[in-house]
């Protein structure tokens, strides 16, 4: 099955294997939002995926 590149590219694997991506709702609209609505949005999430969906979308990462 190939990879899907357009998802991969949103998703970056750590050393230890912990999946890491950005937060969504970032791009604009963000002037109304309260300075540590901001701040967190900032910060990366880890994404929990299971097996099944990362056979599907990221089929050569290995993972923990």
């Amino acid at each position: 099955m190939k990879t899907n590149k357009s998802f991969t590219k949103r998703i970056k694997v750590t050393k230890n294997g912990k999946l890491k991506a950005r937060k969504s709702g970032q791009n604009h609209f963000n002037a109304k939002e309260s300075a540590s609505e901001k701040s967190s949005k900032r910060r990366t999430k880890t994404v929990n995926m299971s097996n099944r969906a990362l056979r599907r979308f990221l089929p050569g990462v290995k993972t923990k």
